[in-house]
């Protein structure tokens, strides 16, 4: 292990190494994609990033220079495209790898990153394209909200790029007119991606990702996150998921939901922990817990409604002995719960909260 993320914490600890205080060290400059995809690539190329499979069985292992080769290459396409710094780029990827290519190379570019669920309609999208002056879209080509990317835009005139992923496969949409593929000419585009400099060089106080929340309460709002939100998850790896950076983490969340982030991206490789991402498009709890069990998943986070579903599948069946620690959010934890899982695991559910708004 490296140790990367303690150029950027300050931590104590009491007699019984518990965490006594932390705070954090921000520097003006600070960019996730340079400073820890690259800076992970320069130290250890060939240590693992992320694990991805998908219903089909197809299966795919990145390293982090793989990340950073991928996600320059989809910078350098994305900025022949014209998106650059402040550019608002949503991202409607479900689960696909194009995700975590697209979304550092957009911190690489400065532009902003609006992760977005598949399940929005074109109501939806024409609301949070024109709040947010959506200039250009990544789009999975696999269900219909590509479509209606397409009604909604007549009524966005902020929306000028149009980028597919997933085009071509089996059982989805294939190529479009007025789309960029995204396989295409990320395939085409040049590996060398140079940090930018002068007024295109990103500041810590910059915007990096918005988030539209639920809209439990009236429409959804804009929750917006500068390049120090990164660091914030170092907790939520480290103290929370407690991921072991030579092991594999696997959270449960679509990356249009913020829990993404959460698992699935910043504090974990933060803390040079690999993530497992399953590409799925309909959760069965069988499927999932062969997933834990082949790939011998150490560190596990979901919501109490996935324990549950575990639970009633028949847990006891599966062979979760990789696992290290178990945490859950998102929803109230029952004891039934708590106390079944332990049983049949050893490992007692830790519960973490936070909103679209903040980290752990």
């Amino acid at each position: 292990m490296q140790g990367l993320h303690l150029k950027y914490v300050n931590e104590t600890y009491d007699e019984k190494g518990i965490l006594k205080t932390f705070s954090l060290n921000v520097p003006d400059d600070f960019n996730f994609g340079y400073d820890v995809v690259d800076e992970m690539a320069r130290l250890e190329p060939n240590k693992r990033a992320m694990v991805w499979c998908d219903e089909t069985g197809a299966e795919k292992i990145f390293t982090f220079a793989d990340i950073k080769k991928y996600s320059d290459k989809t910078a350098n396409f994305f900025k022949h495209l014209g998106i650059g710094k402040g550019d608002m780029v949503m991202l409607i990827l479900k689960r696909h790898y194009e995700f975590w290519f697209s979304i550092v190379a957009l911190h690489k570019l400065g532009a902003v990153a609006i992760p977005a669920t598949y399940l929005l309609t074109t109501k939806d999208l024409v609301y949070r394209f024109n709040a947010a002056g959506v200039k250009a879209v990544v789009c999975t080509a696999t269900c219909e909200v590509v479509d209606y990317v397409d009604e909604a835009q007549a009524e966005c005139p902020s929306l000028k790029i149009k980028i597919i992923a997933k085009e071509g496969t089996e059982g989805t949409k294939g190529k479009k007119d007025g789309w960029h593929s995204f396989t295409e000419n990320m395939e085409a585009a040049s590996e060398n991606f140079e940090r930018p400099q002068g007024v295109q060089k990103t500041r810590v106080t910059d915007p990096m990702l918005i988030y539209f929340s639920s809209g439990t309460s009236g429409l959804p709002k804009m929750a917006c996150h500068s390049f120090a939100y990164p660091l914030g998850h170092i907790v939520t790896a480290k103290h929370w998921h407690n991921v072991d950076p030579d092991g594999l983490h696997l959270t449960v969340a679509d990356t249009g939901w913020g829990k993404a982030v959460w698992g699935k991206l910043y504090g974990q490789w933060l803390m040079e922990a690999a993530v497992f991402v399953y590409d799925l498009e309909k959760f069965k709890p069988a499927d999932l817990l062969s997933k834990i069990e082949k790939y011998k998943i150490t560190t596990f986070c979901a919501p109490p409604t996935i324990y549950r579903f575990f639970i009633k599948e028949g847990i006891e069946g599966y062979d979760l002995s990789s696992l290290k620690y178990a945490t859950t959010a998102g929803e109230a934890l029952n004891p039934e719960v708590f106390n079944k899982f332990y049983q049949y695991t050893g490992l007692k559910l830790m519960e973490g909260f936070g909103q679209t708004e903040t980290t752990l």
